[in-house]
Protein backbone atom coordinates (compact mmCIF):
# COMPACT_ATOMS: atom_id res chain seq x y z
CA UNK A 1 0.00 0.00 0.00
CA UNK A 2 1.54 3.30 -1.08
CA UNK A 3 1.54 6.30 1.20
CA UNK A 4 1.06 9.91 0.27
CA UNK A 5 2.36 12.96 2.06
CA UNK A 6 -0.55 15.34 2.64
CA UNK A 7 1.48 17.59 4.96
CA UNK A 8 2.27 20.01 2.15
CA UNK A 9 -1.46 20.83 2.05
CA UNK A 10 -2.16 20.37 5.79
CA UNK A 11 -1.82 23.43 8.03
CA UNK A 12 -0.42 23.09 11.52
CA UNK A 13 -2.97 20.96 13.42
CA UNK A 14 -5.22 22.02 16.24
CA UNK A 15 -4.27 20.70 19.67
CA UNK A 16 -7.00 19.11 21.77
CA UNK A 17 -5.92 19.16 25.42
CA UNK A 18 -7.16 16.32 27.61
CA UNK A 19 -9.11 17.07 30.79
CA UNK A 20 -10.04 13.79 32.51
CA UNK A 21 -12.53 14.27 35.34
CA UNK A 22 -12.24 10.63 36.39
CA UNK A 23 -10.63 8.61 39.19
CA UNK A 24 -9.38 5.85 36.86
CA UNK A 25 -8.06 7.20 33.55
CA UNK A 26 -4.91 5.41 32.39
CA UNK A 27 -2.56 8.41 32.57
CA UNK A 28 -3.87 10.94 35.09
CA UNK A 29 -6.74 9.17 36.84
CA UNK A 30 -7.76 10.98 40.00
CA UNK A 31 -5.42 13.93 39.45
CA UNK A 32 -8.22 16.23 38.25
CA UNK A 33 -11.26 14.36 39.56
CA UNK A 34 -12.82 17.39 41.27
CA UNK A 35 -14.23 20.31 39.32
CA UNK A 36 -11.89 22.99 40.67
CA UNK A 37 -8.76 21.01 39.83
CA UNK A 38 -10.10 20.08 36.39
CA UNK A 39 -10.99 23.69 35.57
CA UNK A 40 -7.55 24.87 36.69
CA UNK A 41 -5.93 22.18 34.55
CA UNK A 42 -8.04 23.13 31.53
CA UNK A 43 -7.15 26.80 31.87
CA UNK A 44 -3.48 25.88 32.10
CA UNK A 45 -3.72 23.80 28.92
CA UNK A 46 -5.42 26.73 27.17
CA UNK A 47 -2.57 29.02 28.21
CA UNK A 48 -0.11 26.47 26.84
CA UNK A 49 -1.74 26.65 23.42
CA UNK A 50 -4.64 24.19 23.39
CA UNK A 51 -7.18 25.05 20.70
CA UNK A 52 -9.75 22.63 22.15
CA UNK A 53 -10.29 21.23 25.64
CA UNK A 54 -11.74 17.69 25.72
CA UNK A 55 -13.58 17.00 28.98
CA UNK A 56 -14.42 13.42 29.89
CA UNK A 57 -16.14 11.91 32.91
CA UNK A 58 -15.95 8.21 32.02
CA UNK A 59 -12.65 6.40 31.54
CA UNK A 60 -12.43 4.34 28.35
CA UNK A 61 -9.07 2.76 29.16
CA UNK A 62 -8.78 -1.01 28.58
CA UNK A 63 -10.77 -2.84 31.25
CA UNK A 64 -12.73 0.23 32.38
CA UNK A 65 -16.17 -0.18 33.87
CA UNK A 66 -19.07 1.96 32.56
CA UNK A 67 -20.20 5.00 34.55
CA UNK A 68 -23.90 5.80 35.15
CA UNK A 69 -25.28 8.80 33.27
CA UNK A 70 -26.04 10.80 36.42
CA UNK A 71 -22.52 10.33 37.75
CA UNK A 72 -20.97 11.29 34.44
CA UNK A 73 -23.09 14.45 34.35
CA UNK A 74 -22.11 15.27 37.93
CA UNK A 75 -18.46 15.07 36.96
CA UNK A 76 -18.39 16.98 33.69
CA UNK A 77 -21.05 19.70 33.78
CA UNK A 78 -19.43 21.91 36.47
CA UNK A 79 -16.13 21.69 34.57
CA UNK A 80 -17.68 22.65 31.23
CA UNK A 81 -19.63 25.48 32.81
CA UNK A 82 -16.53 26.73 34.63
CA UNK A 83 -14.32 26.61 31.55
CA UNK A 84 -16.97 28.21 29.35
CA UNK A 85 -17.19 31.10 31.81
CA UNK A 86 -13.42 31.60 32.09
CA UNK A 87 -12.01 30.76 28.67
CA UNK A 88 -12.84 31.27 24.99
CA UNK A 89 -11.15 27.98 24.09
CA UNK A 90 -13.44 25.59 22.23
CA UNK A 91 -14.80 22.82 24.46
CA UNK A 92 -15.42 19.16 23.63
CA UNK A 93 -17.35 16.53 25.57
CA UNK A 94 -15.83 13.04 25.54
CA UNK A 95 -18.80 10.73 26.05
CA UNK A 96 -20.69 7.84 24.51
CA UNK A 97 -24.03 8.95 25.91
CA UNK A 98 -26.38 11.32 24.04
CA UNK A 99 -27.93 12.62 27.27
CA UNK A 100 -24.50 13.69 28.51
CA UNK A 101 -23.56 15.15 25.13
CA UNK A 102 -26.75 17.21 24.92
CA UNK A 103 -26.32 18.60 28.43
CA UNK A 104 -22.67 19.38 27.73
CA UNK A 105 -23.49 21.24 24.51
CA UNK A 106 -26.15 23.24 26.35
CA UNK A 107 -23.48 24.11 28.94
CA UNK A 108 -21.00 25.35 26.33
CA UNK A 109 -19.36 22.42 24.51
CA UNK A 110 -19.03 22.67 20.72
CA UNK A 111 -17.80 19.14 19.93
CA UNK A 112 -19.14 15.69 20.81
CA UNK A 113 -16.21 13.28 20.91
CA UNK A 114 -17.70 9.77 20.85
CA UNK A 115 -15.38 6.74 21.06
CA UNK A 116 -18.28 4.56 19.88
CA UNK A 117 -18.87 6.57 16.68
CA UNK A 118 -22.51 7.15 17.74
CA UNK A 119 -23.26 3.43 18.16
CA UNK A 120 -23.45 3.15 21.97
CA UNK A 121 -27.06 4.35 22.11
CA UNK A 122 -29.69 3.85 19.42
CA UNK A 123 -30.65 7.53 19.67
CA UNK A 124 -27.10 8.89 19.28
CA UNK A 125 -27.20 9.68 15.56
CA UNK A 126 -30.56 11.43 15.86
CA UNK A 127 -29.30 13.39 18.87
CA UNK A 128 -26.13 14.45 17.04
CA UNK A 129 -28.17 15.57 14.03
CA UNK A 130 -30.33 17.75 16.25
CA UNK A 131 -27.40 19.54 17.91
CA UNK A 132 -25.32 22.30 16.36
CA UNK A 133 -21.99 20.74 17.29
CA UNK A 134 -19.15 18.96 15.54
CA UNK A 135 -18.91 15.19 16.05
CA UNK A 136 -15.88 12.93 16.38
CA UNK A 137 -16.50 9.41 15.09
CA UNK A 138 -13.91 7.03 16.52
CA UNK A 139 -13.31 3.40 15.61
CA UNK A 140 -13.18 0.86 18.43
CA UNK A 141 -13.33 -2.93 18.32
CA UNK A 142 -15.35 -4.11 21.31
CA UNK A 143 -16.13 -2.23 24.53
CA UNK A 144 -13.51 -0.61 26.79
CA UNK A 145 -13.91 -3.51 29.24
CA UNK A 146 -13.01 -6.20 26.67
CA UNK A 147 -11.44 -4.45 23.67
CA UNK A 148 -7.86 -5.52 24.37
CA UNK A 149 -8.65 -9.19 25.08
CA UNK A 150 -7.82 -10.42 21.57
CA UNK A 151 -8.20 -7.76 18.85
CA UNK A 152 -8.04 -9.21 15.33
CA UNK A 153 -8.30 -7.90 11.77
CA UNK A 154 -7.54 -9.22 8.30
CA UNK A 155 -6.45 -5.74 7.12
CA UNK A 156 -6.69 -3.20 9.94
CA UNK A 157 -6.22 -0.13 7.75
CA UNK A 158 -8.84 -1.17 5.20
CA UNK A 159 -11.32 -2.30 7.85
CA UNK A 160 -11.04 0.80 10.03
CA UNK A 161 -11.23 3.08 6.99
CA UNK A 162 -14.30 1.26 5.64
CA UNK A 163 -16.02 1.36 9.04
CA UNK A 164 -15.47 5.10 9.44
CA UNK A 165 -16.49 5.77 5.85
CA UNK A 166 -19.76 3.96 6.50
CA UNK A 167 -20.37 5.86 9.72
CA UNK A 168 -19.72 9.16 7.95
CA UNK A 169 -22.20 8.35 5.19
CA UNK A 170 -24.84 7.25 7.71
CA UNK A 171 -24.41 10.51 9.62
CA UNK A 172 -24.61 12.60 6.45
CA UNK A 173 -27.79 10.76 5.44
CA UNK A 174 -29.21 11.56 8.90
CA UNK A 175 -28.67 15.26 8.33
CA UNK A 176 -25.25 15.89 9.90
CA UNK A 177 -23.22 18.08 7.56
CA UNK A 178 -19.97 16.43 6.45
CA UNK A 179 -17.97 19.47 7.54
CA UNK A 180 -19.16 18.82 11.11
CA UNK A 181 -17.70 15.29 11.11
CA UNK A 182 -14.24 14.30 12.35
CA UNK A 183 -12.84 10.76 12.07
CA UNK A 184 -10.47 9.05 14.52
CA UNK A 185 -8.83 5.63 13.95
CA UNK A 186 -9.00 4.85 17.69
CA UNK A 187 -5.38 4.12 18.57
CA UNK A 188 -5.36 1.60 21.42
CA UNK A 189 -9.07 0.81 21.19
CA UNK A 190 -9.14 -2.86 20.27
CA UNK A 191 -5.75 -2.85 18.54
CA UNK A 192 -2.41 -4.57 19.00
CA UNK A 193 0.93 -2.78 18.69
CA UNK A 194 1.13 -3.73 15.01
CA UNK A 195 -2.42 -2.52 14.38
CA UNK A 196 -1.68 0.85 15.97
CA UNK A 197 1.52 1.34 13.99
CA UNK A 198 -0.18 0.40 10.72
CA UNK A 199 -3.02 2.85 11.30
CA UNK A 200 -0.58 5.66 12.00
CA UNK A 201 1.62 4.75 9.03
CA UNK A 202 -1.37 4.90 6.68
CA UNK A 203 -3.33 7.69 8.34
CA UNK A 204 -3.54 9.36 4.95
CA UNK A 205 -6.20 6.78 4.03
CA UNK A 206 -8.55 8.44 6.52
CA UNK A 207 -7.62 11.88 5.21
CA UNK A 208 -9.27 10.84 1.92
CA UNK A 209 -12.71 10.57 3.54
CA UNK A 210 -13.22 14.32 3.09
CA UNK A 211 -13.44 14.86 6.86
CA UNK A 212 -11.01 16.22 9.40
CA UNK A 213 -8.85 13.54 11.02
CA UNK A 214 -8.17 13.36 14.76
CA UNK A 215 -5.25 11.34 16.14
CA UNK A 216 -5.15 10.42 19.83
CA UNK A 217 -1.85 8.66 20.52
CA UNK A 218 -0.64 10.63 23.53
CA UNK A 219 0.98 8.53 26.29
CA UNK A 220 -0.66 5.35 25.03
CA UNK A 221 0.52 1.83 25.81
CA UNK A 222 2.03 1.15 22.38
CA UNK A 223 4.75 3.72 23.18
CA UNK A 224 5.75 1.76 26.27
CA UNK A 225 5.65 -1.48 24.29
CA UNK A 226 8.22 -0.05 21.88
CA UNK A 227 10.43 1.64 24.43
CA UNK A 228 10.14 -0.41 27.62
CA UNK A 229 7.10 -0.40 29.86
CA UNK A 230 6.97 2.42 32.34
CA UNK A 231 4.55 5.01 33.75
CA UNK A 232 2.35 6.71 31.15
CA UNK A 233 3.75 10.11 32.13
CA UNK A 234 7.20 9.01 30.93
CA UNK A 235 6.02 8.67 27.31
CA UNK A 236 6.43 12.30 26.26
CA UNK A 237 9.05 11.66 23.61
CA UNK A 238 7.02 8.93 21.96
CA UNK A 239 3.87 11.04 22.17
CA UNK A 240 5.55 13.94 20.37
CA UNK A 241 6.97 11.62 17.70
CA UNK A 242 3.49 10.21 17.10
CA UNK A 243 2.01 13.73 16.93
CA UNK A 244 4.54 14.91 14.35
CA UNK A 245 4.08 11.80 12.23
CA UNK A 246 0.32 12.15 12.53
CA UNK A 247 0.50 15.71 11.21
CA UNK A 248 2.79 14.61 8.38
CA UNK A 249 0.21 12.02 7.35
CA UNK A 250 -2.83 14.31 7.42
CA UNK A 251 -4.10 14.69 11.00
CA UNK A 252 -5.76 18.06 11.54
CA UNK A 253 -6.45 17.59 15.27
CA UNK A 254 -4.05 16.03 17.78
CA UNK A 255 -5.49 14.95 21.14
CA UNK A 256 -2.67 15.31 23.69
CA UNK A 257 -1.87 15.48 27.37
CA UNK A 258 1.30 17.59 27.02
CA UNK A 259 0.12 20.68 25.16
CA UNK A 260 3.12 22.98 25.66
CA UNK A 261 5.71 20.43 24.57
CA UNK A 262 3.66 19.32 21.58
CA UNK A 263 3.03 22.92 20.50
CA UNK A 264 6.75 23.63 20.69
CA UNK A 265 7.57 20.57 18.57
CA UNK A 266 4.97 21.53 15.95
CA UNK A 267 6.23 25.12 15.80
CA UNK A 268 9.79 23.96 15.17
CA UNK A 269 8.70 21.41 12.57
CA UNK A 270 6.59 24.04 10.81
CA UNK A 271 9.46 26.56 10.80
CA UNK A 272 11.81 23.99 9.24
CA UNK A 273 9.18 23.02 6.69
CA UNK A 274 8.85 26.64 5.55
CA UNK A 275 12.58 26.73 4.76
CA UNK A 276 12.49 23.60 2.59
Amino acid sequence: MATTNPQSQTPEPSLMGIVNVTPDSFSDGGQFSNAAAAIEHGLRLAEEGADILDIGGESTRPGAEPVPVDEELRRVLPVIEGLAAKSKTQLSIDTRKPKVARAAVEAGAAIWNDVSALTFDETSVEAAASMACDVVLMHAQGSPKTMQDDPAYVDVVAEVTAYLAARVELCVAAGIARERLIVDPGIGFGKTLAHNLSLMAYLDQLARLDCRVLLGASRKRFIGALDGEGPAKERLGGSIAAALEGWRRGASILRVHDVAATRQALNIAAAIKKMA
